[in-house]
């Protein structure tokens, strides 16, 4: 059985939803703000062109889900679930995840993911997370909802640097014993 990977999900103050074309300009206005991207590898992903095609990717993947504050309704962010492997009792991987910096602090992220992981272990037995090394935010708000780094990293290229991406891990049972449990 695949694993859904643009499922309506809801949660206390969040709306998660595949992302349509018309979400462009809404997401665009939270990525747009340098602040959002300065310790990611890809850390011009604020300038439109580079977002443009972030946001293309995202829409032919098949899974990415625009956040939405159930408040006002308003876009306040992006993730997606990715690589799908059913071997080994299935492996999906979840990332892309940004939020506005309005967002940041509010527990909002560690809210997303609990609803994002369930929704995945309901079908597969473990997630994984790619994260740029120098991207301590991110590696911080993984290992904070009990992700743990693997020994094994990935290496590509951008604007001809070197990108190093560690690879994070949560299992059905680390998840069911952790701390969104």
């Amino acid at each position: 059985m695949a694993l859904d990977r643009q499922p309506l999900l809801e949660t206390e103050r969040l709306s998660l939803r595949p992302l349509a074309e018309d979400d462009r300009e809404a997401l665009y206005a939270v990525a747009s703000d340098p602040a959002v991207w300065e310790q990611h590898p890809i850390h011009d992903r604020w300038r439109r062109e580079v977002f443009d095609a972030f946001f293309d990717e995202g829409l032919a993947s098949g899974g990415s889900l625009a956040v939405l504050r159930k408040s006002d309704g308003a876009v306040i962010g992006h993730t997606r679930y990715d690589k799908f492997d059913a071997d080994d009792g299935g492996v999906v991987e979840i990332g892309w995840t940004f939020l506005a910096p309005s967002c940041w602090g509010r527990r909002l992220n560690p809210e997303m993911k609990r609803a994002m992981l369930a929704h995945a272990f309901s079908q597969v037995a473990a997630v994984e997370f790619r994260v740029g090394d120098t991207n301590y935010r991110s590696r911080n708000a993984l290992e904070a909802i009990g992700a743990e780094r693997t020994e094994r990293y990935e290496l590509s290229r951008y604007q001809g640097r070197r990108v190093v991406h560690l690879v994070y891990r949560i299992t059905r049972e680390g998840f069911e014993d952790g701390p969104l449990a």
